[in-house]
């Protein structure tokens, strides 16, 4: 039987269009979720990575993972190495990390993860894209108060985003995850422009034909306005990126996504039309 890839968080918004497109490529996918969730033409498999019990199974018959760190934890490298050492002694050759653009090696969080890899694996790559476009479409905060109140709250004042399509987050990951050479280790994903979040506001509006704010708020505020749903240690990190945000941290494009899909990023009106008028 030929190896398999293990996607991690294979429900997920960049997982499960990993998952699609290693399966429409006809590579072999072993889909890894807390309920180990069918999706056609994927192996389930139960994973948790609170429960180490699950590794095993999870990465048997496995030379390849993608990795989606742990949602809300706030120290993935306490969580994550245990696994990835695992994996490297049940035959793992290759590893794709989901990053963040905000967050190079040896940074905070997933940068500690980022930083374990080479001396793990010898093949690994680090997909490092910016704030995912699906955030004002999907199940996230920012498109929950769209729908409940035509509203966007932020810290990120006029700083400008390179929003950037799951769809080609995914498209990326396979490339890193298939190639017979694993492309370059630490690769940025933007979209084709950085908007502000005034900018997507608008766009929203247009599309949906509702009205739709970008509220600005201070730093403090948007800390405790995330804190009523998550652990306040990752409402401050998030807080603190948004600030990094309204300072040009994330003003920027690369040429990442075209380079190894060999076609340009979507742009964001495209991906708010084809998502929020969906059944219209």
């Amino acid at each position: 039987m030929t190896a398999a890839t293990l996607v991690t968080g294979a429900t997920g918004t960049t997982g499960s269009r990993t998952v699609a497109r290693l399966l429409a490529a006809g590579h072999r996918v072993r889909a890894a979720s807390r309920r180990a969730t069918p999706l056609p033409g994927a192996e389930p498999v139960r994973f948790d990575w609170y429960e180490p019990a699950t590794f095993e199974d999870a990465l048997t018959g496995a030379d390849r993972v993608y990795l989606v760190p742990p949602v809300g934890e706030p120290d993935p490298a306490s969580v994550m190495l245990p696994f990835l050492g695992r994996a490297r002694a049940a035959g793992v050759r290759r590893v794709v990390l989901l990053g963040s653009s905000a967050v190079p090696e040896g940074g905070p969080a997933v940068g500690e993860v980022h930083r374990a890899l080479p001396g793990l694996f010898d093949e690994w790559a680090v997909l490092r894209p910016s704030w995912f476009m699906q955030n004002f479409t999907g199940e996230h905060l920012h498109a929950r108060s769209i729908r409940e109140d035509g509203v966007i709250r932020t810290a990120a004042g006029d700083g400008r985003v390179g929003f950037v399509d799951a769809d080609d987050i995914a498209a990326v990951a396979v490339h890193a995850l298939t190639d017979d050479r694993v492309p370059d280790g630490d690769l940025v994903l933007t979209g084709p422009e950085a908007l502000s979040y005034d900018e997507v506001a608008a766009i929203v509006a247009e599309v949906t034909g509702r009205p739709v704010v970008h509220h600005h708020l201070t730093h403090d505020e948007f800390r405790d306005h995330l804190a009523a749903g998550m652990p306040r240690e990752f409402a401050e990190l998030l807080a603190g990126m948004d600030g990094a945000i309204a300072g040009g941290a994330e003003d920027r494009t690369t040429d990442t996504v075209r380079r190894l899909t060999g076609r340009p990023p979507t742009g964001f009106r495209v991906v708010a039309e084809r998502e929020l008028t969906r059944g219209r």
